[in-house]
């Protein structure tokens, strides 16, 4: 990169937002003694890590023809190595995770036309893998909605009902998962962004342990709430591409001190005999009738395959999404958006092409933002202005009590079990929707998926049947670094259930013309 020396016009302005009360005589001092300070600056871009990778032909953006639910992003094949775990098996990427040589918009206008020059750690690993990726799943505006209404190339659709939403922000991953055009995906879980789209979508979504899943070369929104992690049919095969993914990267700051993997795929079959199940009475609040019956009939299908299920409560939980939306609200504004997606203040690979693109977009393009990312962001600035960081330091200060909950009652039982949505999904904003429906259908599902996103427990969700047709949600939640029983868990409910159903297949458009599914 080249660097430009700041004239006295940008020193000025710099100084006069700050109130620095400099003259001009003072201004033209300024700049020339910071005009000797940028020699360092030559000498880190030579030193600075890259994760250059070989060129790959780009792909296409598909039809709506070809993609009535608006899943994808970008299609494409980039095929993994020729043997090992995943070997045969098709897997589309969320699109703010980085392919090297395929665009990356992250669900934003102002993203368009960025294509990374790197492979994120993820990627890198299911291509070793032997995985064949196929394409960018779409996503949410930034990731920044738990609706599927934001993304910028249009609203992600119900596979059991194209006119409700799929879930965000990783949406598209379980779209595709769930009607079989793909046989395995990665998502991204900043407040429940992979369990959103994989309860409503009917499908199988984990959210890693803190930490275990490194985050190198995706998009963040806040570094103490990133996660990735897989979706797919099965929990044989996200427990498979776990195995995959999970496991140190000297890359990813975040991962300092955290969980070390183990083997999960092959530890999957031990009998839920004598674990120890507490159904988390505060996570049935305000759920549908339909959604609560469902999760409690779940639970009592555990009990009568042998584990120990008794009520529990963590009177916390109910705070734990007031805690996450002050650390999500000010924290992205800085990092997300006014950090340009990396922000400042911790270590780790930064991606200079995204902070770069995505700056000089936001500087004249900022009204093509979601409304959702607009709001953020104005709340965001308001309070670090008005109160100078101090609400986010109050949230902050607030995660080890939240967390102290949930473990104690983790003392108690192996694995905690919850509704993972209250409701199922909701009916798509129509065009021109008011804001305040607009961000309401973004954020009135987070309330049992954000708080373990601020602790960082693992988090796995499994279909648990239907409710007025559309599948529901059982989450299941085990200690940090215990990941392998929240899998446990939900393989054996998979086991009574004989397998999960799937939605009706879309109708074939050259047939009647319309590309709208009923549900099953």
């Amino acid at each position: 990169m080249e660097l430009q020396p700041p004239g006295p016009e940008e020193i000025g302005r710099i100084a006069q937002r700050h109130g620095l009360g400099l003259s001009d005589t003072d201004i033209a001092a300024f700049t020339s003694v910071i005009g000797g300070l940028l020699g360092s600056y030559a000498v880190v871009d030579g030193l600075s890590v890259t994760k250059d990778v070989p060129a790959r032909a780009s792909g296409r953006r598909p039809s709506a023809t070809e993609d009535p639910l608006n899943a994808w992003y970008w299609k494409a094949t980039v095929p993994g190595a020729p043997d090992g775990p995943l070997a045969g098996r098709s897997i589309a990427v969320k699109d703010n995770i980085a392919v090297a040589g395929l665009p990356m918009m992250n669900g934003c206008s102002l993203l368009e036309g960025y294509v990374p020059e790197y492979d994120a750690t993820v990627v890198s690993r299911v291509l070793a893998a032997g995985a064949t990726i196929t394409g960018k799943a779409a996503c949410e505006d930034l990731c920044l909605s738990g609706g599927s209404h934001t993304c910028r190339t249009g609203p992600m659709r119900n596979p059991w009902d194209p006119s409700r939403a799929a879930g965000g922000s990783s949406g598209g991953s379980a779209i595709l998962v769930a009607t079989g055009e793909v046989d395995l995906a990665l998502g991204g879980d900043q407040g429940g962004s992979i369990r959103i789209p994989a309860s409503w979508c009917g499908v199988v979504g984990h959210k890693p342990t803190y930490g275990l899943v490194p985050y190198t070369g995706a998009a963040p929104i806040e570094f103490t709430l990133d996660h990735l992690g897989p979706i797919a049919r099965t929990v044989g095969d996200v427990a498979l591409l776990l195995d995959a993914i999970a496991g140190p990267d000297p890359l990813d700051a975040r991962q300092r001190g955290g969980p070390l993997p183990v083997p999960y795929a092959s530890a999957l079959e031990t009998p839920v005999e004598g674990l120890r199940i507490g159904v988390l009475e505060e996570g049935f609040a305000g759920a549908e009738p339909g959604v609560d019956r469902a999760v409690r009939a779940a639970a009592a299908a555990l009990a009568a395959a042998g584990a120990s299920v008794a009520p529990v409560s963590v009177p916390g939980h109910a705070d734990g999404i007031h805690v996450w939306s002050a650390i999500a609200t000010e924290g992205a504004a800085a990092q997300m958006v006014n950090g340009n997606g990396y922000g400042t203040g911790h270590g780790g690979f930064h991606s200079a092409s995204y902070l770069t693109h995505f700056g000089q977009a936001r500087a004249t393009r900022g009204a093509e933002l979601s409304p959702t990312v607009k709001i953020t962001l104005l709340l965001g600035e308001y309070l670090a202005e008005r109160y100078h960081g101090a609400w986010y330091a109050a949230a902050q200060n607030a995660v080890p009590v939240l967390t102290a909950a949930y473990d104690e009652a983790l003392t108690e039982v192996d694995a905690l079990v919850l509704p993972t949505l209250p409701m199922v999904a909701t009916p798509l904003p129509a065009p021109g929707a008011p804001l305040a429906e607009v961000q309401r259908r973004a954020q009135e599902m987070l309330g049992n998926t954000a708080p373990f996103d601020v602790t960082g427990h693992p988090a796995t969700t499994v279909p648990c049947g239907l409710a007025d047709g559309l599948p529901v949600g059982l989450m299941i939640v085990a200690r940090r670094g215990d990941d392998l029983t929240a899998l446990r868990v939900a393989r054996a409910y998979e086991r009574l259930v004989d397998g999960f159903p799937r939605p009706v297949p879309l109708p074939d458009p050259d047939a009647d013309g319309t590309t709208m599914s009923g549900r099953r």
